[in-house]
């Protein structure tokens, strides 16, 4: 298990898939889980991979896509304007390579460069440099190189370009996207555990779309997949670094899974809670419990999709999201995956009834 989550996450983070453009995701997924259930996408592009008899429809999601920016001008002389999808800190972005996904299926490398400090007045120079001062140099000669040559055009997908690297400490590894590969790893791999398995009810893999501009996926996928509960897997950010409060750390590398109680848009299933809490208690996984001021993840749309659905956020805590180069601790990740299997199996139709049973 720990071979195929290392080969798998260095599959899923090197792959190109910006929020509206996760095909070489959804590749994976289905490549992975083919002979685990049945396969099926809504309109939107969202993925599933369905398994089991009968029983509450169990949904494991994991959102596909990456942040990451578009084409949106070429200057005259051959320079790439570019618009971010999803959120970006401006200091993570200058000097670090890209690559352009066109439509006929290359991909052009190039650097996010801006006006050189030299030429800059001291002032500006302590600045932080916003997007829309900064461009893409791929070694074009004009907008008609690039268009002509380089086969690059306005709405083109870019994704950062990182390896997917062993540090020296065992364990410990480094890559762009675990938002939220981390996830999509462990909805295949728990899928493919499930599947070979009996479980009490219908459990449905899933993997989103579009998560990081909005939970849009998410919205399409409650309506498709009308699941009784949901949960969701995550790649949130670590807050064990130095500038945070370490006496409130609720995200350590090397803590377990986190269990999210709460973010600005989702409170959890209290029932739901508890039984997460419970199962990580009695199986001995290593956990972290969490509640977070900010952020959110698709549980915001899930838990409000048809007439409401139980939800729990289950994350592997990871360095420096959203940018070039996060780092992981590859246990926690083993201990999501235990976990969601666990509480999948947890799952039974008197269980998943009482989450929501009111009157």
């Amino acid at each position: 298990m720990r071979q195929k989550a290392v080969s798998l996450l260095q599959e899923l983070t090197e792959a190109h898939s910006v929020s509206g453009h996760e095909d070489e995701v959804r590749a994976i997924f289905v490549d992975e889980l083919q002979e685990c259930g049945d396969l099926s996408a809504d309109r939107n592009g969202s993925v599933f991979c369905e398994t089991g008899k009968s029983g509450p429809r169990v949904l494991v999601a994991g959102h596909m896509d990456e942040v990451g920016f578009m084409v949106q001008n070429i200057s005259a002389d051959g320079f790439i304007q570019f618009v971010a999808i999803g959120g970006w800190w401006e200091h993570n972005l200058l000097s670090q390579r890209v690559e352009i996904l066109t439509r006929s299926g290359d991909k052009i490398l190039g650097v996010v460069a801006s006006c050189p400090p030299h030429f800059l007045p001291d002032a500006q120079r302590r600045q932080v440099m916003t997007i829309d001062q900064m461009f893409i140099d791929i070694g074009a000669a004009s907008a008609r190189d690039v268009l002509d040559n380089f086969g690059v055009a306005l709405g083109d997908p870019i994704a950062p370009v990182s390896a997917f690297t062993p540090l020296a400490r065992e364990d410990w590894f480094m890559a762009k996207a675990f938002d939220n590969r981390l996830g999509m790893a462990a909805t295949i791999q728990a899928g493919q555990i499930l599947s070979q398995s009996l479980h009490p009810n219908r459990l449905i893999l899933c993997g989103t779309v579009q998560e990081e501009v909005g939970l849009r996926g998410a919205r399409t996928a409650a309506s498709y997949a009308k699941p009784d509960v949901a949960i969701i897997l995550e790649g949130p950010p670590a807050d064990d670094t130095p500038g945070g409060p370490r006496g409130e750390c609720q995200g350590r590398l090397g803590g377990g899974v986190q269990i999210r109680l709460f973010d600005p848009t989702a409170i959890a299933n209290p029932r739901l809670a508890r039984l997460a809490i419970d199962t990580a208690r009695e199986a001995g996984i290593g956990h972290q419990i969490t509640v977070r001021r900010s952020g959110g993840t698709d549980a915001g749309a899930f838990h409000l999709a048809n007439a409401g659905i139980p939800s729990i956020v289950l994350g592997v805590p990871a360095r420096y999201i959203h940018s070039h180069n996060g780092i992981i601790n590859l246990e926690d990740y083993l201990q999501m995956l235990s976990l969601t299997v666990e509480l999948v199996r947890a799952l039974d139709a008197d269980t998943v009834a009482e989450l929501t049973t009111y009157l």
